[in-house]
């Protein structure tokens, strides 16, 4: 079994492969990427009875400029 620190190398070696950072910056992933945070906001804003819907969906505008590529 490999250990930690194998994983971490095989996943940094992943993260520069061109194949994967064609995908990564696909509009399929940024579907993904954009229903996620959705989701996650969403949530938020029912566990806060929305008081704080304006500074959640400034979070969610933000998550999205750095995960996001629209």
């Amino acid at each position: 079994m490999a250990g930690l620190g194998d994983m971490i190398k095989k996943a940094q070696q992943l993260a520069g492969d061109e194949k994967v950072q064609k995908h990564l910056k696909s509009e399929k992933a940024e579907g993904i990427s954009d229903s996620v945070l959705d989701r996650v906001a969403d949530t938020a804003k029912k566990v806060t009875g929305g008081k704080h819907n304006d500074n959640i969906d400034g979070a969610r505008d933000q998550a999205d400029k750095r995960l996001g590529n629209q």
